[in-house]
C-alpha cells in the first residue's frame, strides 16, 4: 500500500497533469490517499513525481464502511 500526498499546487501545470492528480484522488495541497501498489497507480505517480510525496505503508490499512 502507498500513501500519496499532494505537496505542491497544480496551478500552472497542464490539464493532463491536473487530471492525473485528480484521478489519484487528491484535491488540495496536503491531502493524502492510500492506494494499492499497482502498475496503473505507479504509472500515474511517475507522471507527476514533482507534485507528490509517496510513502510505503508496511501494514495494510482497513477502511471503515
Amino acid at each position: 500500500m502507498l500513501k500519496v500526498t499532494l505537496k505542491k499546487s497544480v496551478i500552472g501545470y497542464n490539464k493532463r497533469q491536473r487530471a492525473t492528480v485528480k484521478a489519484l484522488g487528491l484535491g488540495r495541497v496536503g491531502s493524502s490517499v492510500v492506494q494499492a501498489e499497482s502498475p496503473a497507480v505507479m504509472g500515474m505517480i511517475a507522471k507527476v513525481p514533482h507534485l507528490l510525496t509517496v510513502e510505503t505503508l508496511q501494514d495494510p490499512v482497513e477502511e471503515k464502511q
